[in-house]
């Protein structure tokens, strides 16, 4: 029981110093033009997202890794249309989630998937996300302070004319 309390002890001080340890960019290679945020619904029951959509400029070639935003982590993809650079990250927030089977025998209960838990590194506000990325092999991030809320998209799904 004292080994527990020791261990659990131990992994709070180094989850706490993980944090104390990330230091943001102030004057990153790139400069954010705009951030934005859209809700979206899907044509069936509980199938939902939400896309963070951030216009930035830059002369150097920066690799995005991932997009810190209201507790949720998700990898940015990186776009251009007609000249303007686009990071996007895209969220599932679907309230379906799936289903485990719970077995009585031990052995075809290790077989099940373990689930992936892991903590938010960050303390933001709502508007608020970090985005992390990469030069030469060096992880680095950079908080963005304001991002607005969009419109909320509607995708419905019709039937295709043959």
């Amino acid at each position: 029981m004292k080994n527990l309390k020791f261990i659990s002890v131990l992994a709070i001080i180094f989850t706490l110093s993980q944090c104390g340890s990330i230091n943001f960019e102030i004057n990153p290679p790139f400069e954010i033009n705009s951030a934005a945020y859209f809700s979206w619904v899907g044509g069936q029951p509980g199938i939902s997202g939400m896309n963070v959509k951030i216009s930035y400029t830059s002369d150097k070639n920066i690799q995005f890794d991932s997009i810190y935003f209201r507790k949720r982590i998700t990898k940015l993809e990186v776009s251009s249309t007609k000249g303007q650079k686009m990071i996007i990250g895209h969220f599932n927030t679907s309230s379906q989630k799936r289903e485990f089977v719970m077995e009585l025998n031990p052995v075809k209960e290790m077989k099940n998937e373990i689930p992936n838990i892991t903590s938010f590194p960050f303390k933001l506000n709502e508007n608020e996300a970090i985005i992390s990325y990469k030069i030469k092999d060096k992880k680095k991030y950079f908080k963005i302070k304001t991002v607005k809320k969009g419109e909320r998209i509607l995708f419905i799904d019709t039937p295709k004319q043959l």
